[in-house]
């Protein structure tokens, strides 16, 4: 059993998912397309993460408003 634990542990603590400036996805840097158009305009097109920063945020400002508005009608 200790045979099969022992190369078994350094990939259950390797872990495989990474945080970066916008969210947690499975690289470690995003993979982003950056462009100029035919008019010059600036474009950056950047694959999702699995969590997106902004989402969790408004996700959770949406359950802190619904938790409010259940303590106030209690009372």
């Amino acid at each position: 059993m200790k045979k099969l634990l022992i190369p078994i542990v350094p990939f259950l603590f390797s872990g495989c998912l990474y945080v970066n400036d916008r969210g947690i996805d499975t690289h470690y840097y995003n993979t982003c397309k950056e462009y100029y158009d035919s008019m010059g305009v600036y474009h950056k097109q950047c694959d999702e993460n699995l969590l997106e920063f902004q989402s969790i945020k408004n996700e959770t400002a949406q359950i802190i408003d619904e938790t409010k508005k259940l303590f106030k009608e209690s009372k």
